[in-house]
């Protein structure tokens, strides 16, 4: 029998403040924080999935090691832009839409559902409740 995986259940991310780092990604991104579970801290990334922030005394930065987040719109991709240069002060990655090292050094892209390469990705009902639709071409 052949394995089907269906989407990725969850991403870890490791921090030495946990409670700084709900903040700023409750901030930047209005995650819900969850209760239980490993880690000091869980949020919700969209329906299925969620983020552990996991607490550590040092932090080991990867080269390319990284996630991404869907956003609805290119106006909430400017959103994120804005908050996490002005007031995070964090400088964006060069020839990247909306990659970012977030204060512990974690990578993170942003992407928006306009964007057709990325959306198949998603669940179609998520698609369907988004309002999305594509143009097609004969």
């Amino acid at each position: 029998m052949a394995v089907q995986v269906y989407g990725c259940n969850h991403v870890v991310i490791e921090v030495t403040d946990a409670k700084k780092a709900v903040k700023f990604y409750s901030d930047v991104f209005g995650l819900k924080m969850l209760r239980g579970g490993e880690g000091a801290a869980w949020c919700k990334l969209g329906e299925h999935q969620f983020m552990a922030i996991f607490e550590v005394e040092r932090l080991q930065p990867d080269r390319v090691k990284h996630f991404g987040l869907m956003v609805s719109d290119a106006k909430q991709i400017r959103e994120v832009r804005r908050k996490l240069t002005k007031k995070y002060k964090l400088k964006l990655q060069p020839n990247f839409r909306c990659d970012f090292h977030d204060p512990w050094g974690n990578r993170i892209q942003v992407g928006d559902l306009s964007d057709e390469s990325l959306v198949w990705l998603l669940p179609y009902q998520e698609v369907q409740k988004a309002g999305i639709t594509f143009g097609r071409s004969r």
